[in-house]
């Protein structure tokens, strides 16, 4: 009698070992992922899931057919260990391919080549090599970056350093900032993103050369998910997908301004308290984020009230008279809460106008580059983009079109004419950076306190 309680259980466990790996996934009905919360891989943004992996991932289960399951164990050393043990379908993680690694694992086709840099803090002297170092050097453990030192050590004898087996690249890279540790190793891509929000972190050197990123699946015989995530990623190469995902995470932030970025950061302290109720009332009226508007009066007029361009259009949000009148506002330019609103209707009514099929964040880059340049020379982009192959509802393939619009070979093809077609890409790139760096302020709590507008309006006209 216990045997017959014991039999379907038993039927079922023989069946799931007889499947191979796809066709345990498909089985199930989902795809189990391991990855990390941070800004390279995955991360809930203003917009939602969002990050590298994230929609690498969140492909892949749409090419499966099937729901996707991120998992975000604590540390890196836990990611490895699940995937090697079969605990997930596999590691997405911004894992580099090294040999100690693909003893245990099986790795899939590239996609992103990193390079592993030597990071410091200013103030401190430039190490020109491994040898010159001087204080505390503390990596991830198990990662690509202690098993390169741990073969480094062989041609630089007195070299040391630390894993620490709780943190990861982006707290470590932290620490260097707030100088409680002198040095760690970190991925450029990384590097990237985070000098934006530590802009005294320094690169002193490359460690070796660029490295390939992959996913990492159980070690064994069975590669028949492997070879369907092959498949995959040579669709994503075919159809142009992975490269325009790369700028789209990359392309804007490969440009990095030191003294821009530490002026912002001034400004985030000096000037913005006072505007920010007014940035949070009109994000309240339009829907819009208040961060992002804030950014956008940043990118205009450096939150400067009395602002004022050769070309007439002035405040913190920079609008023409005829703006102000359009949206029925009869308050000066000058005035900063009019102008805020001012600025909030505009940008959500830019949106209102882009065809309801384009999705988040896309919508906000095309609606903002509408904004610099103007509606009509946005779809002029968006045509010559849809002509070329490429998708005119994705800011990464329309911002390439944009500059074409100040060529003559191509905008005396267009409707509306010619534009400087690179300073709408250069102004959606740069509220991109300082949009992302008041999130990332926000949610490390170290937004300033508001404090109460005191503002004396002394033009009275539009």
């Amino acid at each position: 009698m216990r045997f017959l309680l014991f039999l379907p259980i038993l039927l079922t466990l023989g069946c799931d070992l007889q499947r191979s790996q796809l066709e345990r996934v498909q089985h199930a009905g989902e795809l189990v992922v391991l990855t990390r919360n941070s800004a390279t891989t995955y991360y809930q943004g203003p917009f939602g899931p969002t990050g590298l992996e994230y929609d690498l991932a969140s492909g892949f289960a749409d090419f499966l057919g099937v729901k996707l399951r991120l998992e975000t164990p604590d540390t890196l050393p836990a990611i490895l260990t699940r995937v090697q043990n079969g605990y997930a379908d596999l590691a997405a993680a911004g894992l580099t391919i090294t040999e100690e690694r693909k003893q245990v694992l099986n790795f899939g086709p590239a996609y992103q080549h990193i390079t592993p840099q030597l990071i410091y803090r200013a103030g401190r002297r430039a190490p020109k090599s491994l040898a010159d170092l001087n204080g505390t050097l503390e990596v991830v453990a198990r990662s690509s970056h202690a098993e390169m030192l741990r073969g480094l050590q062989q041609t630089y004898p007195d070299l040391s350093f630390q894993e620490n087996p709780e943190l990861e690249s982006e707290e470590l890279l932290y620490l260097v900032w707030e100088q409680v540790i002198d040095y760690t190793v970190a991925d450029s891509n990384e590097v990237a993103i985070n000098r934006r929000f530590y802009p005294e972190l320094r690169v002193a050197f490359d460690i070796s050369a660029p490295e390939p990123l992959a996913w990492a699946f159980p070690p064994g015989e069975d590669t028949s998910l492997l070879d369907k995530a092959r498949e995959y990623f040579d669709s994503l190469n075919q159809s142009g997908k992975l490269a325009q995902l790369l700028e789209h995470y990359y392309g804007y932030v490969s440009d990095f301004d030191y003294v821009g970025t530490r002026r912002y950061m001034k400004h985030i302290k000096e000037r913005l308290p006072p505007f920010r109720q007014w940035f949070e009332d009109a994000a309240a009226l339009t829907g819009e984020d208040w961060r992002l508007l804030a950014a956008v009066g940043y990118q205009e007029s450096h939150w400067n009230p009395k602002a004022v361009s050769p070309t007439g259009v002035r405040g913190i949000m920079m609008l023409t008279r005829n703006t102000m009148q359009h949206l029925g506002i009869t308050k000066s330019r000058h005035d900063p809460q009019a102008s805020i609103e001012g600025g909030a209707r505009y940008l959500a009514s830019i949106k209102k106008k882009l065809p309801e099929r384009i999705q988040e964040p896309d919508r906000t880059w095309l609606a903002l580059a509408a904004y610099n340049v103007g509606f009509g020379h946005l779809e002029d982009a968006r045509i010559l983009a849809q002509q070329a192959g490429a998708d005119p509802d994705k800011w990464a393939d329309v911002k390439k079109f944009l500059p074409l619009l100040s060529q003559k070979k191509w905008y005396k093809k267009t409707r509306y004419g010619y534009a400087r077609g690179r300073e709408p890409v250069r102004y959606v790139e740069n509220i991109r950076s300082y949009y992302d760096i008041l999130v990332w302020m926000t949610s490390q709590d170290r937004l300033p306190e508001e404090v109460a507008p005191a503002f004396k309006i002394d033009t009275p006209a539009l």
